[in-house]
């Protein structure tokens, strides 16, 4: 199982409406490790890890957001993986 790491930033209204939360219960869903963490420009920035498959559903799930706020747009940036073991959210 060949792992990649997706590092994603998610441009919109993404912060104070539970994006993060909401992205770290996805990821877990998909056994993708990494971290979220809102920026200081009111992004969000996501560093996910897992196979091609797994990520290619959380960076459609990234891209539409969890419902609450919106996202106008999300950059996605393919890397090695880090190896991460958990998902965790970052203050």
């Amino acid at each position: 199982m060949n792992k990649l790491l997706y590092k994603i930033w998610v441009k919109g209204y993404v912060q104070g409406v539970g994006f993060r939360w909401s992205a770290a219960r996805e990821a877990s869903t998909r056994d993708i490790t990494g971290f979220v963490k809102n920026m200081p420009d009111g992004s969000v920035y996501i560093e996910a890890e897992g196979t091609r498959e797994q990520l290619a559903g959380f960076a459609a799930w990234c891209r539409k957001g969890p419902g609450v706020g919106f996202v106008d747009s999300a950059k996605i940036t393919e890397h090695p993986p880090a190896g991460y073991k958990e998902f965790r959210i970052e203050r």
